[in-house]
C-alpha cells in the first residue's frame, strides 16, 4: 500500500556498472543542480525580483553578514563613493606628491629685479651748520641760542654762566668763541672730504671757511698747509683732499662713501632740477639715480636703482611654478602638498586623542553609574563651559612669548584640541553604554565571571564603534577648519611649516586678496573640498550603519 505522502516520491536512479565513474558522478551533480532550482522554484521566497534568497539556502549567509551589508549599502550610495575618491585623490595629493615634488617645501627662489634703494640725501644749506669744537660748551641748546642771537644781531650772549661772543666774518659764517677760546661754528657753508677715511678737525674746518670767505689762495692748520682754488677744492701737496660747498650730502648707510665726482655731478642735476641721472664709479659700474624733492623737509631723496637678487615673491603661474609662488619665494604647488600633509595629520591625531580620551571615560562612566558617573559627567559639564577659542588665543600668544620651536607648537596645538574635544565623544559613549550594559550578553558575561575591563572594552565598546566611526568621520572636517582658522589668525602652525590655514593667511593683504588669485582660492578649494568630502563619507557611513536613517 502506498501512502499519500509517497505521492510524489521519485526512486532514486540506479546506474549500471558499464557506467565510468566520471560521467557517474557529473550525472548525480546535474540531478542535484535540478533539485536546488526545483526546490527554490517552490519556494515562496525563492529567487525574486529584489534578488532575495530562501532561508535554506546556502548564499544568504553571505548577504545576512553584518559587515558586508553595511559595506554594500555604503558603496550604494554615489554620494558617499564621491566623498571617498575625494578623500583618496587628497591623500594621496598631499603624502605622495610632496614625495615627487622636484621642490621642498620651504625651498626659496629668486629673481634679480631693477629695485630703488634710498642712497642718499641732499640739502642746500640754507640754515647754519654748527661745527664743534668743544662738546662741553657748545651742545644744543647754546647752538639754538647761537642762531637766535645771531638773528637779532647780538654780538655776544649769556648762557648757562658763560659768555658767548659771536665773530661774524660775513653773512654765511661766525666763529663762536668763551673767553677768547674757540668753542664752534656757525656757517652755511661746508666741508666735504675728496677721499676716504678722511676727517677734518673743528680748527681745519675754521681755517679753510676763513680762507674761503676771504678769498685766500693758500691756509695754514694742524700743523700743515693746504692750497684753495677758486672753485673750492682744497689739496695737499698737489693732491685733493676737501672742498667747500653750500650743499649737504650724506650718504644714508655708514658703509657708503660719496667722492666728489659723485657730489658734483648730484648737485648739478640738483641744480638743473633733473628727476634722475646716472654715474659711473671707480670701480666701472653704472647705475641710475632717482631724484625727489622732499618740501616739507626741503631736501632732495636720492635713490640707487641697481639690480638687486630679491625672493621671487608672487610670481605668477609658469611651467616650473604651476601656481606660482608666495611672497616668500616658494613654489605654491610644494607648499599646498605639505600644507595638506599637515592639516590632516593634525586632523586625525586630534581625534585620535579625543576618541581615546572619550571612550575611556564615558565607559567607565556609563558601566560604573552612581558617583563615577556623575564625578566625570560634572568634568565634562565644566570642560563645555570653558570657552575654548579664547583658551586657545591666549596659549598661542604665550608660545609666541617664549618663542617656541614651531614643530613643538604643533604638538601642543593637537594636544589642546584633542583635550578640549573629548566631553562630546565621552557622552555619547556614555550613553550607549547605559542602554547596554542591562542586557543579556552582559548579565552572561558577569555570570561567566569576566573581568570589568573586559567587559567594558571587549563586550561593550565593539557595539558603540559603528556610532564612534561616524563621530570621528565627521569630527575630522571640523577639526581641520578649526586648525585652519587658528593658522589663519597666526595661532596654529607656523613658518616654515605649512598648512592650509596659513596658506591662506596671506590674504590679510587686500593688495594680494585682490591681484594674486593663485596664492588663497587653490588652498581654499582643498580645504572645501576635503572638509566637505569628510562630511559626505560621515553622512554615508551613518546611513550604512542604521539604514532605517533613510526612511
Amino acid at each position: 500500500m502506498s501512502d499519500k505522502n509517497d505521492m510524489n516520491f521519485e526512486p532514486t536512479p540506479v546506474y549500471p556498472h558499464s557506467v565510468p565513474e566520471k560521467a557517474a558522478r557529473r550525472h548525480a551533480e546535474k540531478i542535484t543542480e535540478d533539485a536546488v532550482k526545483n526546490s527554490s522554484a517552490s519556494s515562496p521566497n525563492s529567487d525574486d525580483p529584489n534578488g532575495q534568497y530562501s532561508l535554506n539556502d546556502d548564499r544568504r549567509v553571505q548577504v545576512l553578514s553584518p559587515g558586508a551589508l553595511v559595506a554594500k549599502r555604503f558603496f550604494r550610495n554615489r554620494l558617499a563613493v564621491t566623498g571617498m575618491i575625494i578623500l583618496l585623490a587628497m591623500f594621496l595629493f598631499s603624502f605622495v606628491g610632496g614625495l615627487v615634488s622636484p621642490y621642498k617645501q620651504d625651498q626659496k627662489f629668486y629673481r634679480v629685479d631693477l629695485q630703488e634703494k634710498d642712497y642718499a640725501g641732499v640739502q642746500k644749506n640754507s640754515d647754519f651748520v654748527y661745527t664743534v669744537a668743544d662738546e662741553s660748551l657748545f651742545k644744543g641748546p647754546v647752538q639754538a641760542q647761537t642762531l637766535l642771537n645771531i638773528m637779532r644781531g647780538n654780538e655776544s650772549f649769556e648762557y648757562n654762566g658763560s659768555t658767548y661772543d659771536l665773530e661774524k666774518i660775513n653773512d654765511e659764517l661766525y666763529v663762536i668763541t668763551v673767553g677768547g677760546k674757540f668753542v664752534g661754528l656757525a656757517s652755511k657753508l661746508t666741508i666735504s672730504a675728496a677721499g676716504e677715511a678722511q676727517n677734518f678737525s673743528a680748527d681745519f674746518t675754521r681755517a679753510a671757511l676763513l680762507a674761503q670767505a676771504n678769498e685766500e689762495a693758500e691756509f695754514t692748520a694742524d700743523g700743515k698747509t693746504y692750497k684753495l682754488d677758486d672753485e673750492g677744492s682744497i689739496s695737499e701737496g698737489g693732491n685733493e683732499v676737501a672742498f667747500v660747498s653750500e650743499y649737504s650730502i650724506r650718504p644714508l648707510m655708514s658703509d657708503v662713501f660719496l667722492d666728489k665726482d659723485f657730489k658734483t655731478q648730484l648737485i648739478e642735476a640738483v641744480e638743473k632740477k633733473d628727476t634722475s641721472f646716472v654715474y659711473t664709479d671707480k670701480n666701472g659700474e653704472t647705475f641710475e639715480y632717482i631724484l625727489s624733492f622732499d618740501a616739507p623737509r626741503n631736501m632732495w631723496n636720492v635713490k640707487q636703482e641697481k639690480e638687486t637678487r630679491v625672493f621671487d615673491s608672487y610670481s605668477f603661474p609658469t611651467k616650473e611654478h604651476w601656481l606660482g609662488t608666495d611672497r616668500n619665494g616658494m613654489d605654491m604647488l610644494t607648499r599646498l602638498m605639505y600644507g595638506g600633509r599637515v592639516s590632516l595629520i593634525i586632523g586625525f591625531i586630534v581625534v585620535i586623542i579625543e576618541t581615546v580620551l572619550g571612550v575611556i571615560m564615558g565607559g567607565i562612566s556609563g558601566y560604573f553609574g552612581g558617583w563615577v558617573d556623575n564625578l566625570i559627567m560634572r568634568i565634562v559639564d565644566i570642560l563645555y563651559c570653558i570657552p575654548s577659542m579664547p583658551i586657545i588665543i591666549i596659549l598661542g600668544a604665550a608660545m609666541d612669548a617664549a618663542n617656541v620651536d614651531p614643530k613643538i607648537r604643533m604638538l601642543y596645538l593637537m594636544l589642546i584640541l584633542g583635550i578640549l574635544g573629548w566631553p562630546s565623544i565621552a557622552r555619547l559613549v556614555r550613553g550607549q553604554i547605559l542602554s547596554l550594559r542591562e542586557q543579556e550578553f552582559m548579565t552572561a558575561t558577569e555570570s561567566c565571571g569576566i573581568s570589568v575591563p573586559k567587559r567594558i572594552f571587549k563586550h561593550l565598546l565593539p557595539n558603540v564603534i559603528p556610532q564612534l566611526i561616524v563621530v570621528m568621520t565627521m569630527g575630522l572636517g571640523s577639526t581641520i577648519i578649526t586648525e585652519a582658522t587658528l593658522s589663519f589668525l597666526g595661532l596654529g602652525v607656523r613658518f616654515p611649516f605649512a598648512s592650509w590655514g596659513n596658506i591662506i593667511n596671506d590674504v590679510n593683504d587686500t593688495f594680494v586678496l585682490t591681484n594674486y588669485w593663485f596664492i588663497w582660492i587653490p588652498a581654499g578649494v582643498l580645504l572645501l573640498i576635503t572638509v566637505l568630502a569628510f562630511n559626505i563619507v560621515g553622512d554615508g557611513l551613518r546611513d550604512a550603519f542604521d539604514p532605517k536613517m533613510k526612511r
